[in-house]
């Protein structure tokens, strides 16, 4: 046995943590790694001058991708290895108070600013020995674990040419490649057709005329006959899992712009997503005759609040994020000016700190919200003066940052509200103004007159040439009154006087409280309503904008370069670019009745007009080939067999070549998904590549992290267009658009003789952007040549076809250059937290109005059962697409949540944090319910459900397994309740056996431990394969599960 000191890896070691299987070409393989880790933390134990990881020239700033949040972190590089990962100490999301931005490099690496386990255990993400380095292209049937290494050039030349690909396995088919699918080419063609199916979509013309105006061009269509779908390019679909700013744009460039597909989607419909789109429709507000704009992410004031209600989150786990919410939440709960209540059918860490848990039954987060709101509104402990300002003069003169529409009129028809009363109707103003009425007269408003000052009744049920009229919260405070408290209290479980507990203490603090919700309050099918009775709670005590109350995001700098004072407007920088159109394969942004496929109720499948990136109707829809089939399909960092609720259920789908003739991946590994494509392209980590951070959710100043290589890719490096570049999504689509001739990539890209041969041509004008200012005189200061310097250093491990520092200046015009290196220098560009509030108030306030009405809504119909949506919060029970109730069908409710060292599906390379902290997941039940069923801890049990009455999971080819688990009780979770943490049970990312060029690589069974429930998840009786979702904002229903747990 070896002896080594304390703390330090061996190379046995390391063969044994990490399963290390070197020799094939194929894996990253980085033996030394350990050995330098730990000669890089035993310097922590001699005199700090020495330490190799506080010298600035061993320290770059990039920004995290562990989870969504994306902290700004500080890597520590020693000898070229990634050896340490800390918060940057620059950003207000990881240290409060943040260093000055001026702050010189030589100081600040002293300073490490704090971060979550996952972040700290990104080295093992980067560094994961079943990590892609080549091509893979699959050497038998699809998910057979088949795979040969092919040359890059050869692998693009096959996808972009298409042919008899496979033939070499015995498949004669002919495989379209892209060249068969982006047949229109012409901007000009593509920008008038697409201005003109605007048009066919008002109705404006018809299909004949259209038809008649193109009969020229009518073969670049899917349907001449439904012109609607768009061009034959439609039939190619992007699917891309977690992607940031920046890449966002780079991909769109390329897919919508260049091969001129409309089908880029997101997975967000997996996440929160209806909670941001309520929140959004929440916050529109009215200009040029429509509602646009919005907020996505309104949060409580952690750092002032004194009292919130948190429901479907947990903060110190998961969300917007822990390293940002913990310590302001920690300090208000220590030093007593902050009361918490928690509603979550499980005692999360929160929860176990706060004065009330109320541990609600699952999907009744609206009817908690509406007994609130009637106990609110019977015990007038509301803000009637915040709530009778309708319109900007009003909210000024009370000293208000924004009002409502809770006096506005809404008509009434047949029982149905619909559109707001508009002053034309009434003979006052213009159909542009609202209508209130105020001591028995009615009054126009312009919700944006900043001059005339209109207050409105909040509470009106009159008749105006008998047309009923309502207000907005005459209709909310109907609704309410449906029920009274103790039937709230046996819908959500609760005691009806913990209700009226915490409707009193929310309403006895003024402004410093808030309701804090996200997803597993909108993870129902009911989900939108939940949100909606949830936000209005907020309104009714007017929080948003103070200080300790409801604010905003402040987010970041404008990086696409769309204000004025920016060099490089990125909107404007692609000559010839194409004008996507048409229905997108998932429904989405379009109203079924404004189609050609309109023929009354049910649609074939349902349409998502308020929403966008419905992850969860994508292969269902390439199932029934509605609207129309996809031919070719290229998924990156996206993996619905195992993210997407009943995932497995598509993959007949997946196997099918009929279906999906051309099914390429980019991906890190082979993954639970991609393990079923044709065609396997590496991607190099967000530790190695660019893009932009979001604004974190929960900082108050300007955050913009940028995230840049901080180590050499490990992808191996092709030449491309005479330029060395490691292997990466990127270079996949430059090489693409090279073959195939697209606008927007190559040497004239962004005019002529400004090129896009390497990433960093495109992301360094964003960052240069960033550098900018959202106003004159709001640039960065020049970076001195100590900086400069410092630069080049920090770099020298990096590859030349990663860092090639001519290349990058000339990126951007020399004036540029020295603003870049020192956003760069700092990872970003950060205000000082103490800019955070003017007096008692947000200095970036979300303004303007809030809407407990939602009159787009509330006037449109589901596309499947013909029914009207409803424009306020409601209770709902579960139901399907065609509005059928979903019956209890077993044991126990299933919920799902995540710890903190784990997010979805990526973590589990991580042997510091999530296999060594809990190598595995468990059946968590109560100890009654574990009484009832006679099951004790450890007992392994197979979860089934009413759409998998098996508990089986099919792996495709003659492979299953069963969804099984162990039991673990607990006092800490509702009885009928079922809960089980997500990222575990994995059957790919190294977990198992695949053979490469014809040798077994062996998989890793630590990664397959545990169990992963998504196979079991509650389906759609009217839709095959698909879960139940959300309509509204389009969620994916992970919460409506009933489960029985089966023995074995």
């Amino acid at each position: 046995m070896e002896s080594t000191p304390k703390g330090q890896l061996t190379r046995r070691d390391f063969l044994k943590s990490t399963a290390f299987l070197g020799g094939t070409g194929l894996l990253a393989t980085q033996a030394g790694i350990f050995g330098k880790i730990g000669k890089a933390n035993a310097a922590t134990e001699t005199n700090g001058d020495a330490y190799e990881l506080a010298k600035p020239e061993n320290v770059l700033y990039t920004c995290c991708l562990q989870c969504t949040v994306a902290c700004s972190i500080k890597t520590k590089v020693y000898d070229g290895v990634l050896s340490k990962i800390d918060g940057n100490p620059y950003s207000p999301a990881n240290m409060v108070p943040n260093l000055p931005y001026n702050l010189p490099l030589e100081d600040a690496v002293r300073v490490d600013g704090k971060l979550c386990p996952k972040g700290q255990a990104g080295i093992q993400h980067v560094y994961d020995p079943y990590r892609l380095r080549k091509v893979l292209k699959r050497a038998g049937a699809r998910g057979s674990g088949k795979w040969n290494v092919i040359p890059f050039e050869q692998a693009v030349d096959e996808i972009v040419n298409g042919g008899q690909l496979f033939n070499e396995i015995g498949e004669d088919r002919q495989v379209p490649g892209l060249k068969d699918i982006a047949v229109l080419r012409d901007a000009k063609l593509a920008k008038d057709m697409a201005a003109d199916i605007a048009d066919l979509r008002k109705k404006k013309i018809t299909v004949a005329q259209f038809q008649e105006k193109y009969k020229d061009h009518l073969d670049v269509l899917i349907d001449p006959n439904h012109p609607d779908l768009g061009p034959k390019n439609n039939q190619f679909l992007f699917q891309v899992g977690r992607i940031h700013n920046g890449r966002i744009e780079f991909t769109k460039r390329f897919v919508n712009n260049a091969l001129g597909s409309v089908n880029w989607i997101e997975k967000t419909s997996l996440c929160g997503q209806t909670s941001n789109k309520a929140w959004v429709r929440s916050t529109m507000n009215y200009t040029d005759g429509k509602w646009s704009g919005g907020v996505k992410a309104p949060r409580p004031d952690w750092a002032n609040i004194e009292f919130a209600l948190v429901l479907g989150t947990i903060v110190f786990e998961a969300n917007y994020g822990p390293v940002q919410e913990s310590e302001p939440i920690t300090e208000g709960l220590a030093s007593g000016r902050l009361k918490l209540a928690v509603a979550d059918p499980r005692l999360t860490k929160v929860a176990s700190k706060a004065w009330k848990w109320l541990p609600l039954k699952p999907g009744t987060d609206a009817a908690l919200g509406l007994g609130m709101i009637r106990w609110i509104l019977e015990n007038n402990r509301y803000d009637q003066k915040y709530l009778e300002n309708a319109n900007s003069a009003a909210a000024k003169a009370d000293s208000e940052p924004s009002w409502s529409d809770a006096s506005y009129l809404v008509k009434v028809k047949d029982g149905r509200p619909g559109k707001y009363l508009r002053a034309d109707e009434v003979g006052l103003g213009n159909k542009e103004q609202f209508v209130v009425y105020r001591s028995g007269n009615f009054f126009a408003v312009d919700p944006n007159d900043t001059e005339k000052p209109i207050e409105g009744d909040i509470l009106v049920d009159t008749v105006f040439k008998e047309i009923p009229l309502k207000t907005s919260l005459q209709l909310v405070r109907e609704e309410a009154f449906k029920q009274t408290l103790d039937q709230y209290a046996e819908i959500t479980g609760l005691k009806v006087q913990d209700i009226i507990d915490v409707a009193r203490e929310f309403t006895s603090h003024g402004k410093k409280a808030a309701v804090e919700f996200y997803r597993g309050s909108v993870k129902h099918t009911n989900g939108w309503y939940n949100a909606q009775a949830l936000i209005a709670l907020n309104y009714l005590i007017g929080n948003p904008d103070w200080k300790g109350g409801l604010v905003k995001p402040a987010g970041g700098w404008d990086y696409i370069g769309s204000k004025p004072n920016k060099p490089y407007d990125m909107s404007k920088l692609h000559p010839g670019k194409l004008s996507a159109f048409g229905v997108p394969i998932t429904k989405e942004t379009w109203q079924y009745e404004e189609s050609t496929l309109f023929s009354g109720y049910p649609a074939k499948r349902p349409w998502y007009p308020f929403s966008g990136n419905v992850a969860q109707e994508t292969w269902p829809s390439i199932a029934d080939g509605y609207p129309y089939p996809i031919k070719a399909v290229l998924l990156s960092s996206h993996t619905p067999m195992y993210s997407v609720p009943g995932g497995t259920h598509q993959l007949r789908t997946l196997l099918d070549p009929q279906k999906v003739p051309l099914l390429i991946a980019c991906d890190i590994v082979i993954g639970e998904t991609s393990m079923y494509a044709d065609y396997i392209f590496p991607d190099i980590t967000y530790l190695e590549r660019w893009s932009v951070g979001q604004g974190p959710h929960h900082v108050r100043v300007k955050s913009t992290a940028v995230r840049q290589p901080v180590i050499p890719a490990l992808t191996e490096t092709v030449e491309l267009d005479g330029e060395q570049l490691p292997m990466s999504l990127e270079t996949l689509m430059m090489a693409i658009s090279k073959k195939l001739n697209l606008s927007g990539f190559g040497s004239n890209a962004f005019g002529s003789g400004v090129p896009l041969k390497r990433p960093e041509d495109f992301y360094l004008k964003l960052m240069a952007n960033v550098a900018y200012g959202d106003k004159e005189g709001d640039v960065v200061p020049e970076a001195n040549d100590q900086e400069l310097n410092l630069f080049t250093e920090s770099r020298r491990h990096l590859s030349p076809a990663v860092f090639n520092q001519q290349a990058w200046q000339k990126a951007v015009k020399p004036e540029d250059w020295r603003k870049v290196v020192t956003v760069l220098n700092r990872g970003g560009r950060f205000e000082s937290v103490d800019k955070a509030y003017v007096g008692s108030q947000q200095r970036y306030i979300l303004g303007g109005i809030k809407r407990f009405y939602i009159e787009e809504v509330a006037t449109s119909r589901h596309s499947m059962s013909g029914n009207y949506f409803s424009g306020y919060g409601i209770y709902q029970e579960i139901q399907d697409s065609m509005g059928k109730k979903v019956e209890v069908e077993g044991d126990l409710k299933l919920i799902t949540h995540k710890e903190v060292f784990v997010t979805q599906s990526r973590t589990i390379s991580n042997y510091w944090s999530e296999i060594s902290l809990q190598p595995e997941n468990y059946v968590q039940i109560s100890r009654q319910d574990a009484q009832r069923l006679g099951l004790k801890n450890g007992d392994m049990v197979r979860v089934k459900s009413q759409s998998n009455p098996e508990g089986v999971q099919d792996l495709g080819n003659g492979q299953q397994r069963f969804v099984e688990g162990k039991v673990k009780t607990m006092e800490g979770i509702r009885p009928g309740v079922v809960a089980v943490s997500t990222g575990y049970g994995h059957w790919a990312f190294g977990s198992s056996d695949v053979v490469v060029d014809g040798v077994v690589i062996k998989g890793d069974s630590r990664r397959a431990t545990g169990i992963h429930v998504n196979p079991i998840f509650r389906l759609d009786d009217n839709l095959r394969g698909t879960p139940l979702s959300e309509p509204i904002g389009g969620s994916a229903s992970f919460y409506d599960t009933w489960v029985t747990l089966q023995k074995v």
